[in-house]
Parts: structure tokens; sequence; C-alpha cells
């Protein structure tokens, strides 16, 4: 699986932006689909997951009730949408699959297939 992230950019905080994910390849091979983000100096942290075939989703407490994620199967793409952004939400986002089926995957080494990473900038 190839996977493309775009939709980053400069936006004040309060504002929105939609993240896109478009995956490639051998699509059925995986089961969640997620996104994480990782601002200078810090770890890479989970963000938001959605299961590919019945898309139930879930979220990470810092962006729950903000953020969405959504996913169109026709276009093999997920969604991140980002409202009531804030400073504290810049970092570079990643999005990226997962194999996991028992549980919901939040740490990054149960994904795989990493895509290229999107900026996303908050000014306050």
């Amino acid at each position: 699986v190839q996977l493309q992230a775009s939709g980053g950019g400069l936006v004040q905080a309060g504002g929105s932006l939609r993240l896109s994910c478009a995956a490639s390849g051998r699509t059925f091979s995986f089961y969640h689909m997620g996104w994480f983000r990782q601002a200078p100096g810090k770890e890479r942290e989970f963000v938001a997951a959605i299961r590919w075939s019945e898309g139930s989703t879930y979220y990470a407490d810092s962006v729950k009730g903000r953020f969405t994620i959504s996913r169109d199967n026709a276009k093999n793409t997920v969604y991140l949408q980002m409202n009531s952004l804030e400073p504290e939400d810049t970092a570079v986002y990643y999005c990226a699959v997962s194999r996991v089926h028992n549980s919901w995957p939040t740490r990054s080494g149960l994904y795989e297939n990493w895509g290229q990473g999107t900026e996303v900038t908050v000014s306050s």
C-alpha cells in the first residue's frame, strides 16, 4: 500500500483544515487507517483511526470533538477534518495503515506504509 497525504497549510487559531490520505496498491490488505502527528522536538502521537471496512472511528482525547476522520472507499481516501484548530495542533501529520484486528491501534509501531507527511501550522 502506498499512501499520499495532502491538505496541510497555515491557518489561524480557530480555523479549519481538511487533510487527505490517498491509498493505492493492496488496499484490501489493512484493517485500520490512522493519522498521527509529530511536532518539532516531540514524539509522534496518535490522532485518530478508522476501521476501513465498517467506518467506525477512534480519537485521541486531545482532538475529540474537534477532529473528524472519515473515508471514501470508492476513492480509497481517508480524510481528517480539523476544526477549532489550536497552536498546539501545529505538527507534521502522517497517515499510515495497520493490520491490527482486535483493538484500536494507537501506537505508531502497529502501523506501516507511512505517507510522506503534510505540515500543519496554526498561528495564534
